[in-house]
């Protein structure tokens, strides 16, 4: 009789194999050659076995070589534990990779209070005293915060360079508008340093600020917007990216267009999206161009700009200008990085996608459910990524031959996984 580990096995590496070969037909020969999808046969039985084994071989005194044998013997899948993740899963809002190789995440949803936690090893401790976390596009300087205010650090926790005040709300009003106090202080969706430091980019449901040193700005909702819609501000699908090079900042929210600002806080760019909801925005390392995301349900579709298009492009939604090339379709994007050569974005179906900036495809690679947050590391050789699902998943790029169980086009070997589930108590590592 087989057991539930080698059962576990068996289902979880022969569906990755079937999926593989399924893709791998499809895109060489097309989908109409490819057969049918495969699906995973039923698992349910097997997943009281696998939180058994999970949570003894996450018992005190368990070593690395402990860990690693059971990635082998229960290798990491997602469909299996599909049924769970609604109630299990703590997304994470925030997700850093420290150069020494450890991570800071903010455990929980923007809207949710939540720890910073800092992983390293396999290790977990609790940050205190700190409720969300940012870092500058330069990786160099860093953004905490609390009731008190936003403190901008030079390295994690180094030495402090900057104490700044939460926005009040009466900022940038238009003129004959009376402002309102915010009701709280704002709960950040990110917090983003510039590459000098001296100011942070914060991004929330309440209005996206730029706070320095002399005060707070409103960048997003405009004067303009403001007068259409009034107060109180509440926005949905907040999002905020900087430009390496601090030159440009890229805003926006669910409702009009994608922004462009420039290092003195003038619009320079108002950009149509081509799906609903604009989303989410980022830069390339190297500060020369701009995606911008919309999305529409679990899909979505980003185009691309070169920066020195921004200054007095205004272009219409799903507009045709060659300026604005769509580059990729299909996913809803919550999160992205970039490395020489490539963005790499999740998506709302738990998929990392590669591309390159004309939009040829490079990989796709599947971690499962929703992709929360990423980062990658200075050499662009390791990825981080949070989902919706609870799992931090450490992944090698670039690594030569993916793992046995794992769902994608490209080489590369997640190494860790980390699962932040409501029932645990504290994360266990898988």
């Amino acid at each position: 009789m087989t057991s539930p580990q080698a059962e576990w096995q068996k289902e979880v590496i022969g569906y990755a194999d079937a999926i593989n070969d399924f893709v791998r037909i499809g895109l060489a020969d097309g989908w109409d050659q490819a057969g049918v999808e495969p699906s995973m046969p039923p698992m349910a039985h097997l997943v009281p076995h696998w939180l058994e084994a999970l949570h003894e071989v996450n018992q005190p005194g368990k070593d690395q070589a402990a860990h690693d044998a059971f990635r082998k013997a229960w290798p990491p899948a997602h469909a299996p534990l599909a049924d769970l993740l609604d109630s299990q899963g703590i997304k994470s809002s925030e997700l850093l990779l420290l150069d020494d190789g450890s991570m800071l995440l903010r455990a929980g949803a923007p809207y949710q209070d939540g720890p910073v936690l800092h992983l390293q090893g396999s290790t977990c401790t609790d940050v205190e005293g700190i409720d969300f976390i940012g870092r500058c596009p330069q990786r160099r300087y860093f953004a905490t915060c609390n009731d008190e205010g936003v403190t901008v650090t030079d390295g994690w926790l180094g030495p402090k360079v900057a104490g700044l005040a939460w926005p009040t709300g009466h900022e940038d009003l238009p003129e004959g508008m009376e402002g309102e106090d915010l009701e709280d202080r704002p709960r950040p969706t990110r917090l983003i340093p510039f590459p000098d430091g001296r100011r942070v980019l914060l991004v929330s449901a309440v209005g996206i600020y730029v706070l320095a040193a002399g005060g707070a700005r409103r960048l997003w909702p405009n004067a303009e917007s403001l007068e259409e819609d009034g107060l109180p501000v509440r926005l949905d699908m907040e999002h905020g990216a900087i430009s390496p090079d601090g030159k440009w900042i890229a805003v926006g929210g669910q409702d009009g267009a994608h922004q462009v600002f420039d290092a003195e806080l003038n619009m320079v760019s108002s950009i149509g999206r081509v799906s609903e909801y604009p989303h989410y925005a980022a830069f390339s390392g190297d500060s020369q161009m701009a995606i911008f995301n919309a999305c529409h349900f679990y899909e979505g579709a980003t185009l691309a700009v070169n920066v020195k298009d921004f200054p007095g492009l205004d272009t219409d939604f799903y507009g045709n200008d060659p300026r604005t090339p769509t580059v990729q379709e299909g996913a809803r994007v919550y999160a992205a990085v970039h490395r020489q050569g490539e963005f790499i974005i999740g998506d709302a179906n738990g998929y990392l996608r590669a591309f390159g900036p004309t939009g040829r495809k490079h990989w796709f690679h599947f971690v499962g459910s929703s992709i929360m947050a990423m980062d990658i590391s200075a050499d662009g050789n390791t990825l981080v990524v949070s989902t919706c699902a609870g799992f931090i998943s450490t992944i090698r790029l670039d690594a030569g031959k993916a793992a046995p169980w794992q769902i994608g086009t490209g080489g590369h070997r997640e190494t860790q996984r980390w699962l932040f589930w409501a029932s645990f108590g504290r994360p266990l590592l898988w």
